[in-house]
């Protein structure tokens, strides 16, 4: 098998290029940078800039299936310039996959695109599952929306299209857990406003098995990208601490603070979450990490 992703060298899409290698899965990767192309039998480079809508077709040869990953980070400062990157660096890339497969023949079967839970609204009350259509009226809600209308494109060129809608990743070389225990590691920990708002977490082993199950039981539709157990926020900072031995000395952190500083990404901390994991455990998918102790034990220890 041979697969095509998008974003291969960021956060997840490494996790899932290593999974690939282990069980001789061979990748074709699509980079902005003509310096990373390598040539390597199973695991070749090929250049495309999604701004110029350029890509090198020869990405798309012998290839089975693509995993999409492909977008801006949501974990920088939202000003109006940075907001319409977030949201074109999704819908962009994904329009010149399709329109450069219109003219292609090729042996794609599937997509697997990276989503994520913030389509979901706010909510301390609600347990998302995949078919909720209580969507947020926020920006990052309206970026996903637009993300996952654009990925359906491709069932117009006979491919199937599956979805992984992504929660907060746990992981030891980068992501949201490695900026969360900085200060704590310092006695400088807090939860964020009430801390009762519910966070769904996976560790990214999990995630990145995920994508392959999904990719190799031809598995389509959304599937909800969390480990089975949320945790409210309080209970998030007070288990990285306790796993740290470390202190939790701060009251709350207030909202109206981190607003001030982090402006409208400050809803990236506040907004609530609790989602459900039961439909890809339903098609015989086993977490290796259920519950957030061993995992931050696997991580910070």
């Amino acid at each position: 098998m041979r697969v095509l992703i998008t974003g291969a060298t960021g956060l997840i899409g490494q996790e899932i290029v290593k999974l690939c290698k282990e069980r001789d899965i061979s990748v074709n990767y699509l980079t902005t940078n003509g310096s990373k192309i390598s040539q390597i039998e199973n695991y070749r480079g090929f250049y495309w800039n999604p701004k110029t809508q350029e890509i090198d077709t020869d990405c798309f040869k012998s290839i089975d299936a693509i995993i999409h990953l492909a977008g801006a980070t949501v974990s920088k400062r939202w000003t109006p310039s940075y907001k319409k990157t977030i949201l074109s660096s999704r819908k962009v890339s994904t329009q010149l996959l399709i329109n450069a497969l219109k003219g292609e023949t090729h042996t794609i079967k599937r997509v697997i695109s990276a989503s994520a839970i913030g389509i979901y609204s706010d909510s301390l009350t609600n347990y998302y599952e995949e078919d909720s259509k209580n969507f947020g009226s926020s920006f990052l809600s309206e970026v996903v929306q637009v993300w996952e209308q654009e990925v359906d494109a491709f069932t117009k060129l006979g491919i199937e299209v599956s979805k992984i809608r992504i929660g907060l990743v746990l992981a030891k070389n980068g992501g949201a857990l490695q900026e969360m225990i900085k200060p704590i590691r310092f006695g400088l920990g807090a939860a964020f406003g009430s801390g009762k708002q519910w966070q769904s977490w996976i560790h990214i082993q999990d995630l990145a098995n995920m994508f392959l199950y999904v990719l190799e039981n031809n598995l389509k539709g959304v599937y909800n990208g969390v480990a089975p157990n949320p945790v409210t926020n309080n209970e998030l900072v007070k288990t990285i601490a306790n796993v740290m031995h470390k202190p939790l000395f701060l009251p709350s952190i207030p909202k109206f603070f981190l607003k001030s500083v982090l402006g409208e990404m400050h809803t990236l901390l506040f907004e609530s979450q609790r989602v459900s994991s039961k439909k890809i455990e339903s098609k015989g998918f086993n977490f290796k990490y259920h519950h957030l102790r061993s995992v931050l034990i696997n991580i910070l220890e």
